[in-house]
């Protein structure tokens, strides 16, 4: 017999399928609830709501586990390429080296943008925000790329357009670091690998001899693994819902990236190190500000610790702590900041509140103190974020779009007005 869960709705009694995952996960089907009984859930927010089924990524907050299609992220972060990863997401399987060759042969082909994207770089006024950027150059690929649109394309063009994108992503996000700093553009080296060439294309001035950092490139590529997907997010559900309504690939991308934007997301590093910005104009002094966060009737909040999915600690931050630790000594940096950084992290790590409380650096604590050494802006930070989530993003859609999904349509429960009958205006 197959497991049934009951609920009773106006003295009628119901039976829901439950479903059970892979690691054990259990679920009320109530696909069907509405049309048996005329009853819909209630669930602001989706806190309890799975929206789909999926095979990509498998998170347990409670035991701090983040599986990638069945590897862990510590065996992956330890061992593999990002591009690697990103095969992984993509194809649900690691890549063999050939394979692998291929695919990073594939990508090199299509690194290089339309030269007339410059042009629209250069309307942009100075100051506007990073993300704002590429929300527009996403939506704007869709333009040079017409045939992206149709989505009864086949699955070998739907891969060249996704590979296309995880090519480009590199690039665009490059030109707005170069945009912001007014520096000219940085065009690709395909000898290098994904990750160096993407640091080569920032850092690099045109008229200097620019050697990328191996710690840079290792302590990158951890990141962008890191954030390569983390299951039914904001962002990731975004890009679901908005390409079941058969969006293209680049519409559905770009609305991941608004979604993303928020600081409640993946602006949550940015706010890392405004906190510690807004500690340093203070004076400096961390025993004061972890007084505050201590005080319940103070409005100050740490942030960067503790996770609203991880209850005990987020797997991620243990991998990139050491690679944080390898930036910040390879480069011996004086910067008051980072210092306030540490002395944050050191008495998380030991004070008897936060243990308590499970309140332990996050990934994106630490992931703001390595862009910050490695000398990217603040508000580039959800920008690096969105290029490693990239892959999972794709992997979703792609997911979502060959299982031949609905179209995503939430329903509501109505708190306005009953009918009433409309008043003309000389007689209100």
């Amino acid at each position: 017999m197959s497991e049934t869960a009951k609920i009773i709705l106006d003295g009628k009694e119901y039976e829901l399928p439950v479903i059970t995952g892979t690691e054990n996960e259990k679920a009320i089907d109530i696909s069907n609830l509405r049309s048996m009984s005329g009853y819909i859930t209630l669930d602001t927010g989706y806190k309890n709501t799975g929206a789909t089924t999926s095979a990509i990524t498998f998170l347990d907050g409670e035991k701090g586990i983040l599986h990638y299609r069945g590897y862990s992220i510590e065996e992956l972060a330890e061992k593999a390429s990002f591009t690697e990863v990103a095969y992984l997401l993509l194809d649900g399987e690691l890549p063999t080296q050939k394979q692998l060759e291929d695919f990073n042969n594939e990508i090199k082909i299509h690194t290089l943008v339309n030269e007339d994207l410059q042009n629209i770089f250069k309307s942009f006024p100075t100051g506007s925000h990073p993300m704002g950027q590429l929300i527009s150059m996403m939506s704007a690929l869709s333009a040079y790329y017409p045939k992206s649109l149709d989505p009864n394309r086949s699955d070998e063009q739907k891969r060249r357009t996704m590979l296309r994108l995880i090519a480009k992503m590199p690039t665009l996000c490059a030109m707005i670091y170069k945009k912001r700093t007014g520096h000219p553009f940085i065009y690709p080296n395909n000898k290098l690998d994904y990750v160096s060439n993407f640091l080569n294309m920032t850092f690099k001035h045109v008229s200097d001899e620019y050697e990328v950092d191996p710690v840079y490139v290792d302590a990158m590529n951890k990141l962008l693994i890191l954030h390569a997907d983390h299951e039914q997010n904001c962002s990731a559900s975004t890009v679901r819902l908005v390409g079941s309504s058969h969006a293209s690939l680049y519409a559905s991308i770009a609305a991941g990236v608004a979604a993303l934007w928020g600081p409640l997301h993946g602006g949550a590093n940015q706010q890392v190190l405004e906190m510690l910005e807004q500690i340093k104009a203070d004076g400096g002094d961390v025993a004061k500000f972890i007084n505050k966060a201590k005080d319940k009737n103070d409005p100050f909040r740490l942030m960067g610790f503790g996770h609203r999915v991880y209850k005990n600690f987020d797997p991620r931050a243990k991998i990139i702590k050491k690679a944080c630790d390898d930036v910040l000594n390879k480069l011996g940096i004086n910067d008051p900041i980072l210092e306030i950084a540490k002395k944050l992290e050191e008495v998380a790590l030991k004070d008897s509140y936060f243990v308590e409380r499970k309140l332990y650096p996050n990934v994106d604590f630490y992931s703001g103190i390595i862009y910050r050494a490695m000398g990217f802006p603040t508000d580039m930070f959800t920008v690096m974020f969105a290029l490693g989530r990239l892959p999972g993003w794709i992997a979703q859609w792609k997911e979502m779009t060959k299982e031949g999904q609905p179209i995503g349509r939430p329903r509501q429960i109505y708190t306005g007005n009953n009918l009433r009958p409309f008043v003309e205006i000389n007689k209100r």
